[in-house]
This record gives C-alpha cells, sequence and structure tokens, in this order.
C-alpha cells in the first residue's frame, strides 16, 4: 500500500512520526508493507512554496491508497493572506472527500470524561459531517463594512452523505439521527426533505430520528449514549464533534477520517498543531496511531487494524501515558510502547 503522509506545523511531525512507527509494526507482524512518502503541506509548505497544498502534493494523491496527515496551522500563519486552512478546504476538495466519519468512544473506563461516570460509560457513536458544502464553501464577501457567507447545499450533497450514514448504520445498531435547523434554514429544510423522501425509504431497517442543531448540542450532554451514527452539514458537524470529543476524553483521543466514493481516503487526528508545546516530546500520539488504526480498516488489514486499536487501549489503561493524562511518558515513549505491542501480537 501506499500512503502519502503530510507530516503538517507544530506537533503534527512528531506525532506523525510515531505514527508511522506503529504502521511499520503492524505491517512487520501482519505481513503487509507501507510505502510512506513525506509531502509538503501547511504551514511549513507555505514557508518553502509559498503555497499550503504545493502542485507536487496534490499530484501525488491520486497514486496512494490514503493520506496520513498532521495537525497544520498555528500563530505563524494567522495573519497571513495565505493561511494553511486555506490548504486544507482544498485537500478536501481534491479528494472529493465528502463524508468526514468521527468515531466518539470511551476507549476505556480510566478515561476521565467531564459528564457522570454513568452518563458516558459504553459510549459509541460515530459522527458523520459533511464535508464539502455548506458555509465554508459557499460565496464569500468581506468589505470593512460587512462579511457575508453563504450556506448552499446541493440535493447530491445532502443525499450521498446521508446514505453513508445509513449505510454504516446499518453495520451497528441501526440507528441514524439527522441534524439541522430546519426551522429558519432554507438549506436544512432541503437537507431533511432530502433524508425523508429520498434516503430514509431505502432503509426501512434504520430507525430514523430528527434534532435541530441546538437541541442536538444539549442531548449530547444529557443524554449521549442513545445516539448511534449522527449525520449533518459541515458547520454543524465541526461543532458537534468536538463538543463529543470532549466529553470521550478529550479531543486529544480522537481520531478521523474524510472519505469520498473511492481512494485515496484522508486520515487524521482532528487535535490542532499544540504549537506551545511543539518540540517538547510531551504531545500525545494516541488519537494519530487510533487514526491509523481507522486507516488500516478501511484499507481491508483489519487484524492489523484491530491490533493497533487493541495496543492503544493497553496503553490508555496501563501506561505508559503523556502528561496530559496525568503521565510522565514522552511522545516517542508511548508510541514505542504501542509498536511493541503490535509487534508482539499481544496487546
Amino acid at each position: 500500500m501506499k500512503i502519502a503522509v503530510l507530516p503538517g506545523d507544530g506537533i503534527g511531525p512528531e506525532t506523525t512520526r510515531v505514527a508511522l512507527a506503529v504502521l511499520a509494526a503492524a505491517g512487520e507482524a501482519h505481513g503487509f508493507a507501507a510505502e510512506c512518502t513525506e509531502y509538503p503541506f501547511g504551514g511549513n509548505a507555505i514557508d518553502s512554496h509559498g503555497d499550503p497544498f504545493p502542485t507536487e502534493t496534490r499530484a501525488a494523491l491520486p497514486h496512494a491508497d490514503a493520506v496520513l496527515k498532521g495537525a497544520v496551522g498555528g500563530p505563524k500563519w494567522d495573519t497571513g493572506e495565505i493561511r494553511p486552512e486555506q490548504g486544507l478546504l482544498a485537500l478536501r476538495a481534491e479528494l472529493k472527500a465528502f463524508a468526514n466519519v468521527r468515531p466518539i468512544r470511551m476507549w476505556t473506563e480510566k478515561l476521565v470524561s467531564p459528564l457522570r461516570p454513568e452518563l458516558v460509560d459504553g459510549l459509541d457513536m460515530i459522527i458523520i459531517r459533511e464535508l464539502t458544502g455548506g458555509l465554508y464553501f459557499g460565496p464569500k464577501e468581506l468589505t470593512a463594512e460587512t462579511g457575508m457567507d453563504t450556506c448552499r447545499y446541493s440535493v447530491e450533497e445532502v443525499e450521498r452523505v446521508a446514505r453513508y450514514a445509513f449505510d454504516l448504520a446499518r453495520t451497528r445498531r441501526g440507528k441514524v439521527c439527522s441534524v439541522d435547523k430546519q426551522n429558519v434554514l432554507s438549506s436544512s429544510k432541503l437537507w431533511r426533505q432530502v433524508v425523508i423522501e429520498r434516503v430514509a425509504p431505502d432503509y426501512p431497517d434504520v430507525e430514523l430520528s430528527h434534532q435541530l442543531v441546538d437541541s442536538m448540542a444539549m442531548k449530547l450532554i444529557e443524554q449521549p449514549l442513545a445516539y448511534d451514527v449522527i449525520v449533518t452539514e459541515n458547520m454543524f458537524g465541526d461543532i458537534l464533534s468536538d463538543l463529543a470529543a470532549s466529553i470521550s476524553g478529550g479531543i486529544g483521543l480522537a481520531p478521523s477520517s474524510s472519505l469520498g466514493a473511492s481512494r485515496p481516503g484522508l486520515y487524521e487526528a482532528i487535535h490542532g498543531s499544540a504549537p506551545d508545546i511543539a518540540g517538547k516530546g510531551i504531545a500525545n500520539p494516541t488519537a494519530m496511531i487510533l487514526t491509523v488504526a481507522m486507516m488500516l480498516r478501511d484499507l481491508d488489514q483489519r487484524d492489523a487494524a484491530d491490533a493497533v486499536e487493541a495496543a492503544a487501549i493497553h496503553c490508555l489503561e496501563h501506561g505508559p501515558q503523556t502528561p496530559d493524562l496525568g503521565g510522565t511518558a514522552t511522545t516517542d515513549e508511548v508510541g514505542a510502547a504501542i509498536a511493541a505491542l503490535v509487534a508482539k501480537g499481544n496487546a
């Protein structure tokens, strides 16, 4: 398999390096080879190429089976005309990655949630965020006096991400909650209409419910165990998935994938580049390692994916752990422990 690696900025290169070591251990233990090639992307690419998504990086993607990306951005580029986030939006569009898949799990009982234990015991949901439409991609205007962003969705955009969510629900507990703001927004009125009329009738075995986005934020805090698969539009999903990650042990443990109709998919931890701790060797690599497990599963290396995930959970339960989880281990020490467990096959 060929993996295009975009190490990113801040702690991105550190956590990506460790995740690649775990990937190599999984390949050796389970009989596959991963050819990993690094390309510039994000803030570092602005510095070296004047473009967060350089031509050489763009040209390499069609030849990859997957794209593994570290966190990008930082204060250094916040005030520039060209920002790393522009490259990220362009990358998603280039890959036609319309479904952002964010698992929300209590990986172990030893993790601390801001909610009472009985509210999150056994938490296991997936948020599907539409990724290529909505406010982030609609027409924009900025003047000295006004700013405008347009939220626009087509039937096709809504239908394809909703079908992805319904198909996924069939492999889980068979429940989909569609989140919108149809009492106010025209784009949400279309969203709900498409889900009800064009998608749900083809899935009589899947239970469909609806929530307004403000109500959904409340429900995620009050009764997160009630949900299986949540599907929503781009900005709503951006906000709700971070909220959900915070109740399941923190955003530092949250993996994700961004998928289209064909390969390559994009795989990334959802935490930021944390420039304040970059280079200190204390960044938690667990989210990137769990992201590698997601990538392996999608690339039909299920045994390897299960081994990587089990090894990461073992270290969350028994150590070593980085300082953000109360431990004293370095980024590399955590990665080495996980890689050793994967190599031994006894995670």
